[in-house]
């Protein structure tokens, strides 16, 4: 049995009264906890009880996290055309309350509000939008709409017509959804690339013939990135966490890179080396603006240019948390005044409430933005004994958050927090 509230999954009813939550199922993942006995359990349930929309939800976010990801999102729609509206468990008296618009997907597709709010006062809704998922009769009581659908191709179109929607919304909104859908790779290097401060080569989207044909010398890389020469990144459109992503060298290179990602669609930038000359390593951040204010989420260290938090390296090297713990404790007197200028102008045109960026530096001093979303995932899941040091910069990220909400929640008369 999982570490859940046994309440939870009492009287053979795995989960079937309330939402669990991601945020407690993520935990159990990330702190290598087996979420395997509750899946079967879930499935169990759902079986006799197909009607019951929080086990299904329950049971999609289980499989997400175990890597079944068709099986989860046909779960998760299955749970969302019985109920497009749920509730997160809190346990305390809340002072503000929060509804989340939020869409069908993984767990890249919305803001992860659950984790910004979790065992705060913030009592938050999430109420699910999109094809195939039914209109709510009633609105929830709410101080606050959050807009959390990230984009995507195929949510674009969704974003624009929630645009239409807020216009009337009843109550304040943050994060405007056609905002977000300025985050795409090319149209974020389009509003950025040429502010004061910032480095962001030109990405391109291409097709798969295109780059068929920069493979065989029919087309130059150039013509399509501005000048722009290999070495290049590549990766699938849609793609995350570095699936598909590597580097290509030369056009003698594109073939097997082809052959190896079976993608229709195609990112392409300027590979910049952004090591750091003193000791060779890359360094990749993640901060977050909220509203305007940049807070610094973690810091990975790598040998490798493609870096991600879980594969740097950062559990087996004490140097390495050592200089990430001096970062953190430094970032607000060294790291941002430094980028000051380039966090004003990167804020001034996303114009968006709440937004992440994964960022380095160049050897110029630049920063060097590799993505602009709002649906990055910061947490505070970390084990407390390896990284102490990361509680007080989360609790500032978190109580910004709720500052936010609070700001935004008093333009409406109506609120009485």
């Amino acid at each position: 049995m999982t570490n859940i509230d046994e309440s939870l999954v009492a009287e053979n009813k795995p989960a079937q009264s309330k939402l669990i939550g991601l945020a407690p199922l993520m935990r159990i993942a990330f702190s290598g906890g087996d979420l395997k006995p509750l899946g079967k359990e879930l499935i169990a349930y759902a079986e006799k009880h197909p009607h019951d929309a929080h086990a299904l939800m329950n049971l999609a976010t289980v499989l997400i996290l175990l890597g079944h990801r068709d099986a989860a999102l046909s779960t998760q729609m299955e749970a969302l055309r019985l109920q497009p509206l749920y509730s997160v468990p809190t346990t305390r008296e809340p002072t503000l309350r929060l509804l989340a618009l939020m869409t069908d997907g993984d767990l890249m597709a919305n803001t992860p509000l659950e984790f910004l709010v979790e065992d705060s006062d913030i009592a938050l809704d999430l109420l699910y939008v999109g094809a195939g998922i039914p209109a709510v009769e009633q609105l929830p009581p709410h101080d606050v709409m959050f807009v959390a659908v990230g984009e995507a191709d195929d949510k674009n179109s969704l974003l624009l017509d929630l645009q239409e929607i807020i216009q009337t919304w009843p109550t304040p909104v943050l994060n405007a959804p056609e905002r977000i859908t300025h985050l795409g790779r090319d149209r974020a290097c389009a509003l950025l690339q040429d502010a004061p401060g910032v480095a962001m080569p030109t990405s391109a989207r291409i097709s798969r013939q295109t780059l068929e044909q920069i493979g065989s010398g029919e087309v130059a890389v150039s013509s399509i990135l501005g000048g722009d020469d290999f070495p290049i990144i590549a990766r699938p459109l849609g793609s995350h966490a570095g699936h598909g992503l590597r580097k290509v060298l030369s056009a003698e290179d594109v073939p097997d890179y082809l052959q190896a990602v079976p993608s229709e669609e195609f990112y392409i930038a300027r590979f910049v080396d952004y090591r750091t000359l003193a000791d060779g390593q890359f360094r990749k951040y993640r901060i977050i603006l909220i509203d305007g204010k940049p807070f610094i989420s973690h810091m990975g260290i790598s040998k490798h240019w493609m870096i991600h938090y879980l594969n740097a390296g950062m559990t087996d090297s004490a140097e390495k948390r050592d200089e990430e713990a001096r970062f953190m404790q430094s970032f607000d007197e060294d790291f941002v005044p430094r980028h000051a200028t380039a966090f004003a102008e990167i804020f001034k045109r996303l114009d968006l409430d709440y937004v992440g960026i994964d960022c380095g530096e160049t050897q110029d001093g630049k920063l060097l933005i590799f993505e602009v979303d709002s649906d990055m995932i910061v947490h505070a899941m970390d084990p407390v004994d390896m990284f102490p040091y990361k509680q007080e910069p989360m609790k500032k990220l978190f109580a910004a958050f709720r500052d936010l909400l609070i700001k935004t929640a008093r333009m409406s008369p109506a609120y009485q927090g």
